[in-house]
């Protein structure tokens, strides 16, 4: 599953150690190849269909214990983001924290790292 597959939860884990629903974008693409903007198009789309499986209670139906949990989606990028990917991503950031959940950005390597016993 990828970035490539917009209407797939790449991942969903209750993240018991840090209290937390834990969704996973597998992001592979590099984005200094990204000249027609497809890479940041097909970002868009899987946030949308993330957006959509938090708000619409399919995240709570698949894992019901991460009711009340606070909700962090990750994007696992194996390249680092070009500036036009950086401004984008600080817009979503920001509207993701106005709908309640937090969007962050990691390069695969420092990800794994961090979530590697889940």
């Amino acid at each position: 599953m990828s970035i490539e597959q917009p209407n797939v939860i790449d991942l969903l884990v209750h993240d018991e150690a840090k209290q937390r629903a834990l969704l996973l974008i597998s992001d592979h693409l590099d984005w200094e190849k990204d000249e027609d903007y497809g890479h940041l198009k097909l970002l868009q789309d899987k946030l949308n269909h993330y957006i959509w499986f938090i708000e619409s209670g399919k995240m709570l139906e698949t894992i019901p214990d991460l009711k009340g949990l606070p909700v962090f989606v990750v994007v696992w990028g194996k390249y680092a983001l070009s500036d036009q990917a950086k401004a984008c991503y600080e817009f979503a950031k920001k509207r993701a924290e106005e709908m309640g959940f937090s969007l962050e950005f990691d390069l695969s390597d420092k990800s794994l790292k961090d979530h590697r016993d889940l």
